[in-house]
């Protein structure tokens, strides 16, 4: 239990720096994949449009959520905590096993996926040259977070630039863009699929759930954390919308559908073919900057359940000379590497890898919304408080009950195999209970 002694995380972050840091945290590669899937699952481009706009509610909902039960659990450990101390050791193990096995992976293996497309569209390798380039870059960076935390993230402020100016240029295109527009109403075919879509939707905007943990800085919590939540997501919900329109505009519904580069379509068209190449080449680096990231905090998420468990102590082992874990990111490694492989035979492997890992997202997703109840039921002070409660988090958790069931009903055998993966994850938690003979009995405790 924290005792309130030591360092405590000072209260200096004004509200334009929430904003600025969460939308830099939320806007990332899906951007330049998830379009094309979405459009596919659409029946017109208002169909279209309004599904993005949907994804901006979901999220501002769920990062209010989010933001009472990070000021009321307040620790590094993020869900892995709020769940820990909500419903017990076996659910925060479970979602730490499902970060190592299936989520965290899953999406570095998803976004190297994009990164490998458009590689492979600038420079081609032969058949499986998406998946070389997409295995080569897990590697390298990997590597590159051995090397340690400062090495990584000089490295993610260099990759972040290239993807900030790759969608500027995307949006810039697209404004100049001075040509005769396919008709933007035109139909996708067939009906609209929405749990389908929103799966996709959904990804483009994750990273609120980051974002929110913003409160234990934010000079103002009370009044500073709706504002920060509300202007950001705004904030990102315009730059996605207009992206979309400029795609749906420019490329038609029926070419968007199709298209698994679409922003070099969509820079060849507005821009020319030359500059499409360009354009081609921002967007690869821009995905390094979603891999690198996702590699940098994943091994932290496995680095907390080697520590809490002897079993699993592999991934507890903290490189204090290079300020990283080196135990968990050589495994995370390995997992991504082994989905790549295992990816590749997929049609698309990047809607493969997310309807492999979507099952266990919506499920803890839901059990942490579901976890405000239980703190509330605990009477647990939290520097915020979500507004109209209860509606807020019932819409919340209604709203990821419905993601849970069309994750499993309108997804392939991607998720079928994801569910196996995090059920795996029970005898795992059984054998990790169990220590060597002579090591003595452990209790593992809710982290503070």
């Amino acid at each position: 239990m924290a005792t309130g002694e030591g360092p405590a995380p000072a209260r200096r972050l004004s509200v334009t720096d929430g904003v600025a840091l969460l939308v830099g945290t939320v806007v990332g590669v899906g951007i330049f994949k998830a379009p094309a899937l979405v459009a596919a699952s659409s029946g017109s481009a208002t169909d279209f449009l309004l599904l993005w706009g949907a994804g901006a509610l979901v999220s501002l909902i769920g990062a209010l959520c989010y933001a009472e039960l990070a000021t009321t659990q307040s620790d590094a450990g993020g869900e892995y905590s709020i769940l820990t101390r909500a419903w017990g050791g076996t659910v925060g193990f479970l979602f730490a096993w499902g970060r190592l096995a299936v989520i965290q992976t899953g999406a570095i293996a998803a976004v190297a996926f994009v990164f490998g497309d458009y590689a492979q569209e600038l420079a081609p390798l032969g058949p499986f040259g998406a998946s070389v380039y997409a295995a080569a870059s897990v590697t390298l960076l990997t590597v590159v977070n051995l090397r340690g935390a400062v090495t990584g993230a000089r490295t993610q402020a260099v990759l972040t630039g290239a993807l900030v100016l790759g969608t500027a240029v995307l949006a810039v295109s697209a404004l100049l863009y001075g040509g005769t527009p396919p008709d933007p109403a035109a139909s996708g075919g067939g009906a609209t699929v929405a749990g389908m879509a929103m799966i996709f939707v959904l990804l483009t905007y994750g990273g609120w759930n980051e974002a929110a943990y913003l409160a234990g800085e934010l000079r103002d919590v009370r009044r500073g954390m709706v504002r920060v939540l509300v202007i950001g997501i705004g904030a990102v919900a315009a730059l996605y919308l207009t992206i979309n329109l400029a795609y749906v505009s420019v490329l038609g519904l029926d070419r968007l559908a199709g298209a698994s580069t679409v922003a070099i379509d969509l820079a060849g068209e507005t821009l020319g073919g030359q500059a499409g190449q360009v354009v081609g080449l921002l967007v690869a680096l821009a995905t390094l900057s979603t891999v690198n990231a996702t590699i940098f905090t994943g091994a932290r998420a496995s680095y907390a359940l080697g520590r809490d468990y002897p079993r699993f102590g592999f991934l507890g082992r903290w490189d204090g000379g290079r300020d990283t874990p080196g135990g968990a990111l050589l495994v995370q490694g390995m997992v991504a590497l082994l989905l790549i492989v295992l990816g590749t035979p997929a049609r698309d492997s990047f809607a493969a890898m997310v309807e492999f890992t979507a099952p266990a997202f919506w499920l803890f997703l839901l059990m942490t919304g579901l976890a405000l109840f239980r703190f509330r039921a605990m009477r647990l002070p939290a520097a915020f408080r979500v507004p109209l409660y209860p509606l807020t988090p019932i819409a919340f958790c209604l709203a990821c009950l419905f993601m849970l069931h069309a994750s499993l009903a309108h997804t392939g055998i991607g998720a079928l195999f994801g569910v196996l993966a995090l059920a795996a994850g029970v005898p795992a938690l059984v054998w990790a209970r169990r220590l060597p003979s002579g090591k003595g009995a452990r209790t593992v405790r809710p982290p503070a």
